[in-house]
């Protein structure tokens, strides 16, 4: 015996029923079009970082090579350390787009700047895939921008009162590096990383 009222309740809750699949099913291909947007900014953003920081690295060893250049040459090498001069970054350029390269984007543009007080390098980038097709128009085509700055920060203090013709002792963050001027060799020097460290600006 079929109570009064049963297949009545039944046809109201179909289309209730259909109404609330269709919301999350709505729902759940929004939420996977804001992650595959979400992937793309991220991935964007690894690869300018990787592009600053290539560039900042490249202009650092530039840097350095100067530095060995006017050791016992010029009376203003120890400006050199103290980040007094801008890095040429002549191969910049050429070391941001190699790591853009590999990160699947492309290079915008490089430019120097000074963050924080500090010389840098900015480098703004275009990711070669797109976000993907989703229910939001346009993003099959779309593709994700971001931008990094990474900057050149002096890791050596030394006696502000040192004569830059006699011999100065530098600690580059408690590593002691003695150079002479009147007698220097270049491989007095140690590497790179040692004198500058290179790191994204906050």
């Amino acid at each position: 015996m079929i109570r009064p009222g049963t297949q009545g309740d039944a046809g109201q809750t179909l289309p209730i029923y259909i109404w609330l699949t269709g919301i999350l099913l709505f729902a759940a291909f929004a939420f996977f079009a804001f992650a595959q947007a979400a992937s793309a900014r991220n991935g964007a953003q690894s690869a300018a970082d990787a592009a600053a920081l290539a560039a900042a690295q490249d202009a650092r060893d530039e840097l350095v090579d100067r530095l060995t250049a006017a050791v016992g040459v010029d009376d203003d090498w120890l400006d050199w350390l103290n980040g007094d001069h801008q890095p040429g970054g002549a191969g910049a350029g050429a070391a941001a787009q190699q790591l853009a390269s590999e990160n699947d984007s492309s290079l915008q543009g490089v430019q120097f700047v000074v963050k924080n007080g500090y010389p840098g390098f900015q480098a703004d980038i275009l990711t070669n895939y797109a976000v993907g097709r989703s229910i939001i128009p346009g993003t099959d085509g779309m593709h994700a921008k971001a931008h990094a700055v990474a900057v050149i920060q002096p890791r050596c203090d030394f006696d502000p009162a040192a004569d830059p013709e006699k011999p100065v002792e530098l600690d580059c963050d408690g590593e002691i590096v003695d150079i002479d001027p009147g007698d220097f060799n270049p491989d007095d020097l140690p590497d790179a990383s040692v004198l500058f460290s290179v790191h994204l600006a906050e």
